[in-house]
């Protein structure tokens, strides 16, 4: 079969298009096998993301065919609204969702519990609930007051908008205010670190990111461990949320029931988290 002059041009086009750049979208480039365009994006919470980070890293090495996974953080509420927008796939949050986000579909892929972590060498090791309050509120500002060596107490605490900040305003601060002269960080890795380089702060922390630079303080006579939040001894507690908007992509589905898989949930409680029976 003979074509035109123009048709011989287009089919020329279209054959070094496939050769050169292996495009797929245009009809009859298409191959099997290929991986799918692309990238499964995750945003929200700095609690969740390292989590789902080395979710990703394995997921990635079991299933090298899969999309790869992205993963950002920028906090619960910013992770909600990229959901909801469509700007990531998949939501991270590190608390229960607000009214204004009851339009997302959540999936609760482990428990986490928050600790109050102190420098290695401040020598207290006990607070209560009144006390955190105390401290966090600006009305106790000393530790020689809580039974510690003498000196003003620097208080770590999270930016609002923060799944961590939201977690510890509801579970301690009974509607008071963080006093304002608290230094605000934008992580917990970078809470972790100011406790760690200073012995008169205090902080608090996913439990499962507390590491030997710091410790974790009992609360209400409670220490902050995995078995005392199995038990529900330990009572600051919240979920780590999966959240999407309406049906999720295949690819996104697939990565989701890898992380709820018995590989994805060992995973999760191999670095601290709590996660429920399925």
């Amino acid at each position: 079969m003979r074509y035109p002059k123009s048709g011989r041009r287009l089919a020329s086009v279209c054959l070094l298009l496939c050769l050169t750049l292996g495009l797929t979208a245009l009809p009859g480039c298409a191959r099997r096998g290929d991986k799918a365009a692309g990238s499964i994006t995750l945003a929200g919470s700095t609690s969740v993301q390292p989590f789902a980070e080395m979710l990703a890293e394995e997921c990635a090495r079991k299933y090298p065919d899969r999309p790869p996974v992205n993963v950002q953080g920028g906090g619960s509420s910013a992770g909600a609204r990229a959901a909801l927008s469509g700007t990531a796939h998949i939501g991270m949050l590190s608390r229960e969702l607000a009214e204004s986000e009851k339009e997302l579909e959540p999936t609760v892929i482990a428990i986490d519990a928050l600790a109050l972590i102190v420098h290695r060498d401040n020598n207290v090791v006990d607070l209560t609930k009144e006390q955190i309050r105390g401290i966090f509120s600006g009305r106790i500002t000393d530790w020689g007051e809580l039974g510690g060596t003498p000196g003003p107490i620097h208080v770590i605490s999270r930016e609002e908008g923060s799944g961590t900040r939201g977690a510890f305003d509801e579970l301690i601060m009974g509607g008071e205010d963080v006093m304002a002269r608290a230094i605000v960080q934008d992580s917990n890795g970078a809470v972790r670190e100011t406790v760690a380089g200073d012995p008169r702060a205090i902080g608090y922390v996913s439990l499962g990111l507390v590491d030997d630079r710091v410790r974790a303080v009992k609360v209400d006579g409670v220490e902050a461990s995995v078995e005392s939040v199995r038990s529900r001894e330990y009572i600051l507690v919240r979920p780590f949320l999966f959240v999407v908007k309406g049906d999720p992509t295949p690819e996104a589905k697939e990565f989701l029931d890898f992380v709820l898989s018995e590989e994805g949930q060992r995973i999760l409680s191999e670095e601290g988290l709590v996660t429920e029976e399925r």
